[in-house]
């Protein structure tokens, strides 16, 4: 292949971002910025690491794969002068390890002052428990997050890791580069962004912590207005052990749900708490007679807030998806397209997930500006595959 800058067609066109390569939140916040259209380069250690890589790696989508040893100093060296020309450095290291490697915050505004450095911790820069170890469960267990997730009186339940690595974690990653990018236009410049999964899981449940000082929440799970513990918000079993979710928070949504259903005349009252056992069961038994196609048939594009709930093997077949292209198949994979949307600069995809790490080291140096790239190559500096 030829690699070439330039081919992102977001919003983002024209952004250079250096990423050294870590696992999870990092590369999820790097796909986000190829997505919209930045040029990344994504500098990985020879060798790849565990759970980082592959041809189905998705998280990898949109940018080149440069190995280079950045124990040699001459690796460092070639870092820094594609950081010199950059305009956003993402990081996601244990904290000290990027300054032990001569590739800090310090070290990159030397030679780049306007560059934003996006540093991607659970624990954060900072702190008694900045450079333990951790993964995502372990973040949000600390902030209250984990604590309330579940419908299971006796114990919480973990929803993967999207909460913490993705919600808490990249999200936030990305919204602070976009916003230190811009202010950096103002001042011409740079500055570090420490996007930790903890900071930002605490900040994503915002609304948990307005309820708690309401007075009107209740710490413990399945007791809530949205954790099921109210019947007209839960999830119910079809007849063919299938479900569906059922969100009827509004009284025109409820009323609409218990018309549809047909339980209007013998249904206890929206607020009625002291009968919610009595609704509960009504509803339970009403949606189990029937199976979940037949149920979706019933409900959606009503206003009853009724859902079936389907593996992610299904979505890209739902009908809606499918008509607004929220999944597309490309490079043998079925895959969410780019988001949010742009009605003047479409996002589009570009590079597919390197097989192996290095798989354009030659090409991306080269397009980058990089000097003498054969001479890295050769000196093993750098690694090509």
């Amino acid at each position: 292949m030829t690699y070439e800058l330039g081919k992102g067609t977001g919003p983002l066109s024209g952004v250079k971002v250096v990423e050294i390569a870590g696992i999870g939140p990092g590369p999820h916040a790097c796909m986000i910025l190829a997505d919209l259209g930045a040029d990344v380069i994504r500098i990985e250690r020879p060798g790849g690491q565990m759970l980082a890589g592959g041809a189905t790696m998705l998280l990898n989508r949109g940018r080149p794969s440069v190995a280079l040893n950045l124990k040699d100093p001459e690796a460092v060296a070639t870092v820094l002068e594609l950081v010199k020309d950059a305009d956003v450095v993402v990081e996601g290291m244990r904290p000290g390890v990027t300054e032990r490697l001569g590739l800090g915050p310090d070290d990159c505004f030397a030679v780049n002052e306007r560059v934003v450095y996006g540093r991607m911790t659970g624990w954060g820069q900072t702190g008694p428990l900045a450079t333990a170890a951790g993964h995502d469960m372990n973040y949000i267990a600390i902030t209250g997050a984990l604590f309330g997730l579940g419908q299971d009186k006796s114990r919480p339940h973990f929803p993967t890791n999207l909460v913490g690595d993705f919600g808490g974690g990249s999200t936030y990653l990305v919204i602070g580069i976009l916003a230190a990018l811009l202010e950096s236009k103002l001042s011409g410049k740079g500055q570090v962004v420490d996007a930790a999964i903890v900071d930002g899981t605490a900040h994503l449940n915002a609304m948990t912590s307005a309820f708690v000082a309401s007075g009107g929440y209740t710490e413990e799970r399945g007791a809530n207005l949205l954790d099921g513990g109210v019947p007209f918000y839960d999830i119910y079993e079809t007849s063919d052990a299938k479900h569906l979710s059922v969100g009827a928070l509004e009284p025109q949504f409820f009323d609409a749900l218990v018309t549809i259903l047909g339980v209007k005349d013998t249904c206890p009252g929206q607020h009625e708490p002291d009968r919610y056992d009595e609704m509960r069961a009504v509803l339970t038994e009403t949606f189990a007679s029937k199976t979940q196609a037949e149920w979706v048939e019933i409900f959606e594009g009503t206003d009853a807030c009724v859902a079936g709930i389907i593996p992610i093997t299904e979505a890209a077949e739902h009908p809606h998806l499918k008509a607004r292209g929220t999944f597309v198949e490309k490079d043998g994979m079925v895959q969410p397209v780019p988001a949010p949307r742009f009605s003047r600069t479409e996002a589009t995809l570009t590079l597919p997930p390197s097989r192996e790490a290095g798989e354009h080291t030659r090409d991306a140096l080269t397009a980058w500006g990089v000097a003498d790239v054969d001479g890295l190559i050769e000196r093993g500096v750098a690694v090509q595959v």
